[in-house]
């Protein structure tokens, strides 16, 4: 599922698939996207650039072609290879940086940027 939240410039998305169950947010007042993967208990963190992932206005309208069209060619389609690399817990500084709604999603798990 897939909400947008245009007021405080973020978007969720959770994926209830057994061992492949995650959280997203993409907050794009802060410039970042988390992604929490339940299975290897670890968020994956990622710079919003501009050049491959959607505008906020973008991602509503794109999840609603892809729900009201069996088939759908978008370039906008975003797939990301996440390679696993040093990880740490969250610091305050950690925190200021990404904002509170990834602090929600990842506090006390190991990050991944």
């Amino acid at each position: 599922t897939m909400t947008v939240h245009n007021e405080k410039n973020i978007v969720e998305v959770h994926v209830r698939s057994g061992l492949y169950s995650s959280d997203t947010i993409f907050d794009y007042s802060k410039g970042y996207i988390a992604t929490r993967l339940f299975s290897r208990k670890a968020c994956f963190i990622l710079k919003i650039d501009k050049e491959y992932i959607p505008e906020l206005e973008e991602i509503g309208r794109l999840a609603f072609e892809r729900q009201t069209m069996k088939k759908i060619y978008s370039p906008n389609n975003v797939w990301v290879q996440f390679q696993s690399g040093d990880s740490v817990f969250g610091t305050l500084k950690d925190w200021l940086l990404y904002g509170s709604h990834i602090e929600h999603l990842c506090k006390h798990l190991p990050l991944y940027r």
